[in-house]
């Protein structure tokens, strides 16, 4: 090759370099979600393909088109499924399809359906009155629910374009996001009047009674996980699976659930007879039932207390009966253990020597006035204690500002939730008030909703 032939080759841009970074991740990895697991398929993988559900295929009387939806902007409808569907281990009967291109899975249906509980594809302002062709289907064959947003339009940029996608939800968990038709990056749509989400999200309730006003409760939701799915990878013909990991819930007998080696601290609860971490939607059952001070032993069976404790005195091993549960009737073990001697009077003092640095007169602690000694001794102690009270709540605020989703973050959020930084709740334009679409003549009890951050 001769020189003036020869070309240097020009250095990559910032914006080069992004997109090669792009194309190395767009291979479809699993992503560890801790609950999940997801998997994007690019538009040229058969996958994407396969992964659609042709509806127009579907036998015509299970294909059903809600009509409300069809026609109206930020509403929501109940949907019975004809399964059990896991969510973050939690069988569900029931969800909620809104217009905004998302599932409420929450129990109660509340104002705020875009803060917690969802399943989005494609979370964000969509309006279907806004165009004849718009409309809202869903589909259940009896192990798995089909819900497509059909041409619908973003209410404040309807020139856009129309946007066409998909969830489903398979009877083993699996939860799977198609996209047919997506006219404009996710990046570029405006998140002012309605949020922008593509990923999953739970979250546990807890009510609290409103003294002062009758038949009001408040309920605050606590959001403890949340799968975020990378935007830039939604595009015409793609699609995200994603696959559920193995939660504490799945775990029916204390002996699986201490020995599971997952990926959560497992915990078993005598009095609800229940395998948890702590962190799930019936996180105040659990609280209730005082299940975190129960768990701390992690035994299963009720054993010889010899053998826990060899080299001591032996202790009387525990008895079992039966009592009665406040919370249900039903008969719950409840353990009981008597005291083998009686404490005496050194095992409760503790002695504290001090001495000086000058040597003493050997009559001085005879002439010394009664009680002086343990005056000093005492005003050491309280100085030492104050001393570790303030620095156990230096540490305990350290500890729990960058860990908010441990056991004493929670216990200090529930019991005092204005106080907390985590608590600081959301308000504003990016969460509309959704409507729900109900049966005529259902009254529903008055409540107040309170979202928190993420824990």
């Amino acid at each position: 090759m001769k020189r003036s032939e020869w070309k240097k080759p020009k250095p990559c841009s910032i914006n080069d370099l992004i997109k090669l970074e792009d194309n190395l991740l767009w291979r479809g990895e699993d992503m560890d979600h801790n609950y999940y697991t997801s998997k994007t398929y690019a538009p040229s993988d058969p996958m994407s393909k396969d992964l659609w559900v042709n509806i127009d295929l579907m036998e015509k009387d299970k294909v059903k088109i809600h009509g409300i939806l069809s026609n109206t902007h930020r509403q929501a409808a109940r949907v019975n499924l004809s399964f059990d569907f896991p969510f973050y281990g939690h069988l569900l009967r029931e969800i909620t399809v809104a217009t905004g291109g998302f599932i409420y899975t929450g129990d109660v249906v509340h104002r705020m359906l875009t803060a917690t509980q969802y399943i989005a594809p494609l979370m964000a302002n969509f309006d279907p009155s806004v165009s004849r062709n718009s409309t809202v289907i869903y589909f259940d064959n009896g192990t798995a629910l089909v819900v497509q947003w059909d041409h619908v339009h973003l209410q404040d940029n309807y020139n856009l374009g129309s946007f066409t996608f998909q969830a489903t939800l398979h009877n083993t968990g699996r939860i799977i996001f198609a996209y047919k038709e997506i006219p404009t990056e996710i990046s570029q749509i405006s998140f002012v009047n309605h949020p922008v989400k593509v990923g999953l999200s739970d979250a546990f309730v807890v009510v609290h009674k409103i003294q002062q006003i009758p038949n009001v409760r408040r309920r605050t939701i606590y959001e403890y996980h949340r799968v975020e799915l990378t935007k830039t990878r939604i595009t015409n013909s793609t699609a995200v699976e994603i696959t559920p990991l193995p939660t504490c819930l799945q775990f029916t007998s204390c002996s699986d659930c201490i020995s599971s080696q997952i990926n959560f601290n497992c915990s078993w609860c005598h009095r609800l007879n229940r395998c948890s971490s702590g962190f799930d939607r019936l996180r105040q059952d659990w609280v209730d039932n005082n299940c975190p001070d129960e768990t701390k032993d992690k035994l299963c069976d009720i054993v010889d207390s010899t053998h826990l404790y060899p080299f001591g005195t032996p202790i009387a091993s525990k008895t079992t009966q039966r009592s009665k549960d406040a919370f249900g009737g039903r008969d719950v073990p409840s353990t009981s253990q008597p005291p083998t001697s009686a404490p005496t009077e050194d095992d409760t003092k503790i002695a504290l020597h001090l001495r000086d640095n000058q040597a003493m007169p050997a009559d001085s602690a005879v002439n010394r006035v009664p009680g002086t000694h343990f005056l000093h001794t005492g005003l050491i102690l309280g100085i030492l204690l104050v001393m570790l009270v303030m620095i156990a709540g230096v540490l305990i605020t350290v500890y729990v500002y960058h860990h908010p989703t441990s056991a004493a973050s929670l216990f200090l959020i529930e019991r005092r939730p204005s106080r907390w930084p985590a608590m600081k709740f959301r308000r504003g334009s990016g969460h509309p008030a959704y409507a729900e679409v109900e049966p005529v003549g259902q009254e529903k009890e008055k409540e107040v909703f309170i979202v928190s951050e993420q824990c």
